[in-house]
């Protein structure tokens, strides 16, 4: 399964999974909501980061998932404290996500640049920050 992934641009978290200190993506809300359960083992993501400009630029394999029972504050701080060497979260991330009733936790690995291609997002909805696209190629806009 293909998966778009948007990343935080401020944040420069395709800078830091690019130069290997962040390995490790988060995702976080109050109910069980994407990508929670939807993410295995062998799916590829294709990051785009939150800039504007639409373009995917990178992929890498998901080599674990940790999808989190429903969790107390303290326990979600906990967790999100622990990996924070692998999650490389700035202040901003860290607060957004700690705290969260459910965590996914997703291990990635070969990372790499990719040509560079934009989406067609109109099956999605514009507040969705990940894409279960299933296959990359069906979404990819040709030049």
């Amino acid at each position: 399964m293909d998966n778009v992934v948007y990343l935080d641009f401020k944040a420069k978290e395709l800078d830091n999974i690019r130069s290997g200190h962040k390995t490790m993506i988060i995702r976080g809300a109050m109910g069980r909501k994407l990508p929670y359960g939807r993410v295995n083992k062998g799916d590829v993501l294709y990051f785009i980061e939150n800039n504007g400009d639409g373009v995917v630029k990178g992929k890498a394999t998901v080599e674990s998932v940790f999808n989190s029972d429903i969790l107390t504050k303290e326990q979600s701080i906990e967790i999100v404290l622990q990996n924070q060497p692998k999650l490389h979260l700035n202040k901003g991330l860290e607060q957004r996500f700690a705290g969260k009733r459910y965590l996914v936790l997703i291990t990635i690995k070969d990372f790499s640049d990719i040509e560079p291609f934009k989406i067609d997002r109109s099956e999605y909805g514009n507040m969705d920050d990940w894409l279960p696209v299933e296959d990359i190629e069906k979404v990819k806009l040709r030049k």
